[in-house]
Order: C-alpha cells, then sequence, then structure tokens
C-alpha cells in the first residue's frame, strides 16, 4: 500500500476528501503523516483525532525547513504529498525528490501562477467572462502551476455566476477530481 503526506495550511479540504475515500474503501493508500506550516491549522487536530503523526514545520521551529521536510518523508515512508491547500511554495529539494500532487480551482494553464488561489481563482474566471471552469489535479514542480496536467473535471458557470457559487460548485467538484486523480497518478483502484 503507497503512503502520502499531506501538507495543508489551513482547514486541508482535501485531507478530509482523501481520508474518507480512504474509510470507504475507494483509495487503498495510508496517510502517513500530515504536515502544515500554521501552529493553528485545524488540519492538525483533524491528524491527531485520526491518530495520524502530524508536524508543524515553519521558520520558527526549523534552520533548515527542506532538510527537516525531507526527514519527516523519510521516515515515515511517503513517497508521495498532497498539497491540501498549502500556502508555502516547495523548493525544488522536494518537487525534485518526492512525488507531490495538487489541486487547483480553474482549468490549468488558465488562471495559475503565483497568487491564484482560493477566491482569486474564482474571481479572476469570472472576471474573464470564461463559460467554462473546473479542477485541475497536476503534479508540482518549482514554478506556480506549471507542472504535468493528470486529470481535469469540467463545469459549466452560469449567467449569473458570482465568485461564491463558483467556489462551492468548485469545492463540489473537486472532491470528486481530487480521488479520480490519485487513482489515476498512483495507478490503483
Amino acid at each position: 500500500m503507497k503512503n502520502i503526506a499531506i501538507f495543508a495550511s489551513h482547514n486541508g479540504s482535501g485531507f478530509d476528501t482523501i481520508l474518507a475515500a480512504i474509510k470507504e474503501n475507494q483509495l487503498p493508500i495510508n496517510i502517513n503523516l500530515v504536515i502544515s506550516n500554521n501552529t493553528n491549522s485545524p488540519v492538525l487536530q483533524k491528524a491527531e483525532d485520526n491518530n495520524i503523526k502530524n508536524y508543524i514545520v515553519n521558520q520558527n521551529n526549523s534552520v533548515d525547513i527542506n532538510l527537516r521536510l525531507t526527514e519527516l518523508l523519510k521516515e515515515n515512508n511517503c513517497e508521495y504529498i498532497f498539497l491540501a491547500g498549502y500556502m508555502k511554495k516547495l523548493d525544488s529539494a522536494i518537487t525534485d525528490n518526492f512525488k507531490v500532487l495538487n489541486t487547483h480551482p480553474a482549468l490549468l494553464p488558465k488562471h495559475g501562477g503565483e497568487g491564484m488561489y482560493g477566491r482569486h481563482v474564482h474571481q479572476a474566471v469570472i472576471n474573464s467572462n470564461d463559460r467554462v471552469s473546473g479542477v485541475t489535479i497536476h503534479e508540482v514542480n518549482s514554478q506556480y502551476d506549471s507542472g504535468e496536467i493528470i486529470l481535469q473535471k469540467e463545469l459549466h458557470l452560469a449567467k449569473d455566476e458570482t465568485v461564491e457559487s463558483l467556489e462551492l460548485k468548485i469545492k463540489k467538484l473537486e472532491k470528486v477530481a481530487i480521488v479520480e486523480g490519485l487513482v489515476k497518478y498512483l495507478n490503483i483502484s
């Protein structure tokens, strides 16, 4: 069974989706590790509640963040990392040595890059008068949102779409995309 680490800065809704899929036997993988850069991240308590090792790794407790992340990943036999709202750019020391996946709330390469996350993306989609948006599951490299696309799921925008309504639709679609993207990427079923 493959082991993955989840990196999250806040709620970690991707963690919730993956954990639920594991419990429902949709994903035959283990979450061995949860890492956050934020001491107040709710994902840490969620991991604790599910007996999953969890750590805070940031500039306040690690002289060399990349070294600390690498140590934890190796100690916990995690070859794969899933970013569930991790708000720090990963260094090539991590992206070159581990398989890192992310979810993006738009159809890359459109509306990607630095600063393009969450509501910023939805606002950009609406401002561009796009009629289609969706979710992209992609590999992470040292450039924002430019890694290989694993899977995309589309949805059509309503004529009166708002940032709030689009965000709700994307979050729902993202749950499906995360599971399907992991199954495809990890070649599991």
